[in-house]
């Protein structure tokens, strides 16, 4: 009786390396960590300013009590009160759209227009082929036509 040989630990974890959808995950991760610094310079150095023209610099410090009185400590722990930081969860939608909105505009939207030029260059190529075809059919017709003519009625069964 053969046994089958199960493939090793190591053949499988080659086989998962090697998949292309996992270099592309691992590019993505490092050029998302990447990019998230610009993204905190930008809120940090334009956002923020521009919301401080309208109040605080900071958006961790817009906050609302639910029970009074709110205090809370410098390091960040309540000591009294129920405070509700809508602040924080403002600045990490922000970040969020400006993250969505560089991405958009700087990587999907020229790659989508890139592949659609792609696309319609292709797809002009394919129209030219059939021009061509279509042409060549209908040379090859008259120059047939042409050819019954000229040898007469009566010789078309030879």
């Amino acid at each position: 009786m053969s046994e089958k040989k199960n493939p090793s630990i190591w053949h499988g974890f080659k086989a998962f390396l090697m998949r292309g959808n996992v270099v592309d995950l691992a590019v993505a991760v490092v050029i998302g960590a990447a990019f998230t610094n610009i993204v905190n310079s930008v809120v940090k150095g334009i956002i923020n300013p521009l919301v401080g023209a309208i109040g605080t610099k900071n958006l961790d410090s817009y906050s609302s009590c639910l029970e009074d009185p709110c205090k809370v400590a410098a390091d960040g722990t309540v000591t009294s009160g129920v405070p509700i930081l809508w602040g924080t969860v403002l600045g990490a939608a922000l970040n969020f759209v400006i993250t969505a909105a560089v991405v958009y505009f700087l990587m999907v939207l020229p790659m989508a227009k890139y592949l659609s030029r792609v696309e319609a260059r292709r797809k002009a190529r394919e129209g030219t082929k059939e021009v061509i075809e279509v042409t060549e059919l209908q040379v090859l017709k008259e120059i047939r036509d042409v050819m019954v003519t000229q040898r007469g009625p009566g010789s078309a069964g030879r």
